[in-house]
C-alpha cells in the first residue's frame, strides 16, 4: 500500500512542472510549499506543496470510494 502513494508521488512530481505554466495562469497552484528557481536562463519548478495537496485528495477520494 506504501509503495502505491509513492508511486502516485513521484508521478506527480513528473508531471506538475509540466502542467504548472499553465494553472499558474489560471491564477491556481500558488502554494507556499513549491519552490521556483531559475537556473542558466530556465525555469525549474519542484512542486512539493501541490504534491502535498494532490496526494492528500487522492486519499480522501481513495477512502470515500471505499
Amino acid at each position: 500500500m506504501a509503495i502505491r502513494w509513492i508511486a502516485v508521488i513521484f508521478l506527480a512530481l513528473a508531471v506538475f512542472p509540466f502542467l504548472l505554466p499553465v494553472l499558474q495562469k489560471l491564477g491556481l497552484w500558488r502554494i507556499p510549499g513549491d519552490v521556483r528557481f531559475k537556473l542558466f536562463g530556465q525555469i525549474f519548478c519542484l512542486p512539493f506543496g501541490s504534491t502535498v495537496v494532490i496526494s492528500v485528495l487522492a486519499f480522501v477520494a481513495a477512502k470515500l470510494l471505499q
